[in-house]
């Protein structure tokens, strides 16, 4: 276990929270997505999806809500709704009919299109580069997959 300088009053600062740092970055960076989301219409969930689906089509609901970290209780009306916009279909596996297989139409498709501008508004955003935000992203995965196993 790490040891500290900082008395028990000081590390209980609302400033020296890594929980509270990563939690209002998260709201920074939904507010910069927001109106670029809104040009494509979709929400900041839907677009995670979409991410997802562009690496990988044709994946299971469950192997996207792992894939996400959502639960098929979140991710099932979520892929209705964009399955209703025309961007997806939900598919019974006929190999196991109890699967159900996420695959893009053709205007899922060709929304990436119009997405590939929004890494770049980050860019600009974040006043950060290329290097500094992957090396940035790694650290957080690595800590995501840090607290998921102490969880």
């Amino acid at each position: 276990m790490p040891t500290t300088t900082l008395s028990t009053d000081e590390l209980l600062r609302l400033d020296h929270q890594l929980c509270f740092a990563v939690y209002s970055a998260s709201l920074a960076m939904t507010k910069v997505y927001k109106p670029l989301l809104d040009k494509l219409n979709l929400t900041y969930p839907q677009y995670l999806v979409m991410l997802a689906l562009w690496e990988e089509d044709g994946l299971t609901v469950s192997a996207l809500g792992a894939r996400l970290s959502l639960d098929s209780g979140t991710l099932t009306p979520l892929l209705k709704r964009m399955e209703a916009a025309g961007l997806l279909a939900r598919l019974r596996d006929a190999g196991d009919e109890r699967r159900v297989l996420i695959t893009l139409t053709a205007a899922g498709r060709r929304l990436k299109a119009r997405a590939r501008a929004l890494p770049e508004c980050l860019l600009q955003a974040s006043q950060c580069s290329i290097a500094e935000l992957l090396a940035l992203t790694r650290q957080l995965q690595a800590l995501r997959d840090q607290l998921r196993v102490a969880a």
